[in-house]
């Protein structure tokens, strides 16, 4: 019931962020369940700062500031399990992977904390407290201007960094993501590093859950290469994955007890 709950508020966030203004009406017609759950679902979210409620429905704050990397977290925390457990499924022992900075990504280090002969290099301060005791993965820090907001590096030192390796794959997290335009973050600084450890990587994975499909947040946009995988969780509907698998995308969607492919590219 949780869980339900949980995804179906996640959903409101997707399609309010995408398409604007929704009647209670409409939400309850199209998530299949009454308009007085409806109504609790938008208090539940405008008291988490989600939503702002306007009369008879829901409009996304487009404006909201950035989240913090303390208060995503715990956002979708079963979502990004599944999906980091998919992810180090498919990391070798002898590889060199790329860790972006994020909630998702820092629950991928925890995932590798066991792994033996693997060279993991990231962004992000919680991927590197994750895998500071971790004996069998060789650690290499980007460095750069830390950004407090998202306790990620960025900048001309991270870049340089980048500049002097390759990588078996890249994982990136992101604040939304479309199939038209890519992944959406709060800086042209960020987008600017995540296009940097794609062109550097053999292999680009994009660790998002349901409610990151389709959302633009903010402006800044990093552009995809041809080939990538965007790995989603069970909540994802069949219409925010349409976008991508029409593209060509490809497109995993995990789940605690089962994963599968939604398309390939």
């Amino acid at each position: 019931m949780r869980h339900a709950a949980r995804a179906r508020r996640e959903e409101i966030v997707r399609l309010a962020t995408t398409t604007g203004l929704a009647s209670v009406e409409e939400l309850s017609a199209q998530l299949g369940v009454t308009a007085s759950t409806i109504r609790r679902d938008l208090a539940h979210l405008k008291a988490a700062g989600l939503l702002a409620r306007t009369y008879g429905g829901a409009m996304a704050v487009v404006t909201h500031p950035e989240a913090s990397l303390r208060q995503r977290i715990g956002e979708a925390f079963e979502a990004k399990r599944a999906i980091a457990a998919w992810a180090a499924g498919r990391i070798r022992p002898g590889e060199t992977i790329l860790l972006d900075a994020g909630s998702t990504t820092g629950t991928l280090a925890h995932e590798l904390r066991q792994a033996a002969d693997l060279t993991v290099a990231t962004t992000g301060l919680n991927a590197l407290q994750e895998l500071v005791g971790a004996p069998g993965v060789h650690v290499e820090c980007l460095g750069g201007t830390l950004r407090h907001v998202s306790q990620g590096f960025i900048g001309p030192l991270a870049e340089a960094a980048l500049a002097r390796m390759t990588f078996d794959r890249v994982f990136l997290g992101a604040d939304g993501v479309t199939a038209e335009e890519g992944i959406c973050e709060a800086s042209l600084q960020q987008t600017h590093l995540k296009e940097l450890m794609m062109s550097r990587s053999r292999h680009v994975y994009v660790l998002a859950h349901a409610a990151k499909l389709g959302r633009r947040p903010f402006h800044a946009w990093a552009r995809m290469p041809e080939t990538w995988t965007l790995v989603t969780d069970a909540s994802a509907t069949p219409d925010s994955l349409a976008p991508f698998t029409a593209k060509g995308v490809h497109t995993v969607v995990t789940g605690p007890a089962n994963e599968q492919d939604a398309g390939t590219s």
